[in-house]
């Protein structure tokens, strides 16, 4: 016989919400320290802008285990934080018009059945540099800075299969995980 379907308890409603928290917590932390590790080691090409953009893994990560406001929030987080600490007015509004886009792109494709986390990370990559770009257009007040696209989209491409393939394994790591 079937046991009868019992509805949750106010208690673990309260449990799962404290999870919660201490979780986004976590991957905003880590989110935090991968930005931070990745500025400091600078592991660069040498071409201004490009950056492997390692703190995405953890966004994706966020958007396939919590949902996507845990995306959205520890990306915003992670771009307020790192604005406030280690930069200005100008790398906020870059890092947020970069995010916006991407992460608009991202909920996008994550919905639809089509789309691996490499494939939503691979759009989110491009998508994050074009996003950057038109805003540095918007505030230098010049189309001119188009001509610099082409290159950063070839990074978005490679960096975001890289951050799409470490999400996806991390992910597969963590399925059976219950840690939410």
């Amino acid at each position: 016989m079937k046991h009868p379907k019992h509805k949750k308890s106010p208690l673990t409603k309260s449990k799962n919400a404290a999870k919660t928290a201490a979780l986004m917590g976590v991957l905003v932390a880590v989110a935090f320290v991968l930005s931070y590790v990745e500025m400091v080691l600078h592991f660069s090409v040498g071409i201004p802008g490009v950056k492997l953009g390692l703190c995405h893994i953890v966004t994706l990560f966020a958007l396939y285990r919590i949902g996507p406001k845990a995306a959205i929030f520890t990306c915003f987080v992670r771009i307020g934080l790192n604005a406030w600490l280690f930069g200005n007015a100008m790398i906020l509004a870059y890092s947020a018009a970069g995010a916006i886009l991407s992460l608009a792109v991202m909920l996008l494709l994550y919905r639809l059945p089509l789309f691996s986390p490499v494939g939503v990370s691979l759009a989110g990559g491009i998508s994050h540099n074009v996003g950057q770009i038109l805003c540095a257009a918007i505030m230098m007040e010049t189309a001119g800075l188009v001509w610099y696209l082409p290159i950063l989209l070839v990074s978005g491409c490679l960096s975001g299969v890289l951050v799409g393939l470490i999400s996806g394994w991390l992910l597969r790591r963590f399925e059976h995980r219950h840690i939410l």
